[in-house]
């Protein structure tokens, strides 16, 4: 069962609704362009909302459910809409069935279950579902010469799914400021789980156990709690009572949400020093 506070009520609901085993999502964007200039009009808000609609599905999906997403914006122009395509897949988000301006009911085929947006605007007439509100997105003012801290950079040295973590690292109703620091700790993060989960693959594999498989699931399940996760491995990385297959299945199978692609360097030589 996967629950979801609707933000209207505050209430956590069922999504979809029992018994059926589909579920319809509407990831509706803020107009591309406000406060943006970097050419594209993509700014750091319009990666999170769609990101937090990525890990509903995943998450959905690992419960068992069939999923449709598409994906809402106004004014987009076809080189905005590559554009767009273009940041959705260096941060590893699944690409919607249909990205457009026009109402979703017959590509989802039916009205919504859920709707996610950015938190302040106005969606418009959701014709029910419920709503998940994505807290804003700020940058810190980068140093004289360095790169904006928001902006994703497809190179290897940047690391662009750092960003990826770094959005996840919050609640997803609770703000994030992207700085520089904080993205240097979001890739020494990714750095250092990937090599203990390409060094953990080498040993033989162990079963998940129990407890954390399902505090994990629970987690996800309970309002897309990713934060608790992340929490959760970290623990996990580091306790001698966990089996090192153990913790290679652990990272693998939660990463399936994460889209953290935490098993990069399995069968690859890492480089050696800091």
């Amino acid at each position: 069962m996967l629950r979801i506070t609707d933000t209207r009520t505050g209430h956590l609901v069922e999504i979809p609704a029992a018994p059926r085993r589909l579920l319809r999502s509407c990831v509706h964007l803020p107009a591309l362009g406000a406060g943006t200039d970097d050419g594209t009009g993509i700014g750091p808000l319009h990666l999170r909302v769609p990101l937090i609609g990525d890990v509903l599905a995943r998450t959905a999906e690992l419960n068992g459910l069939q999923v449709v997403t598409v994906l809402t914006t106004p004014e987009l122009t076809p080189d905005r809409a590559r554009a767009l395509d273009r940041v959705m897949a260096v941060l590893g988000i699944h690409p919607p069935a249909v990205i457009g301006p026009h109402r979703p009911e017959a590509a989802l085929g039916g009205p919504a279950d859920v709707h996610v947006t950015a938190d302040g605007t106005d969606p418009g007439d959701t014709g029910g579902g419920a709503l998940i509100e994505v807290g804003r997105v700020t940058t810190a003012p980068p140093a004289e010469g360095a790169p904006d801290p928001g902006a994703p950079d497809p190179s290897d040295t940047a690391d662009p799914l750092a960003v990826r973590l770094l959005l996840l690292g919050r609640p997803y109703g609770t703000p994030v400021t992207v700085t520089g620091a904080a993205l240097a700790e979001a890739r020494r993060t990714l750095r250092d789980w990937r090599r203990s989960v390409a060094d953990w693959a080498q040993e033989p594999s162990r079963p998940i156990p129990a407890d954390l498989l399902r505090r994990s699931h629970a987690a996800l399940a309970e309002d897309l709690d990713v934060t608790a996760v992340l929490t959760l491995l970290a623990d996990v990385a580091e306790r001698p009572d966990v089996p090192p297959g153990a913790k290679f299945e652990t990272f693998a199978h939660l990463d399936r949400v994460l889209g953290l692609d935490l098993a990069r360097d399995v069968g690859h030589q890492r480089p050696t020093g800091p």
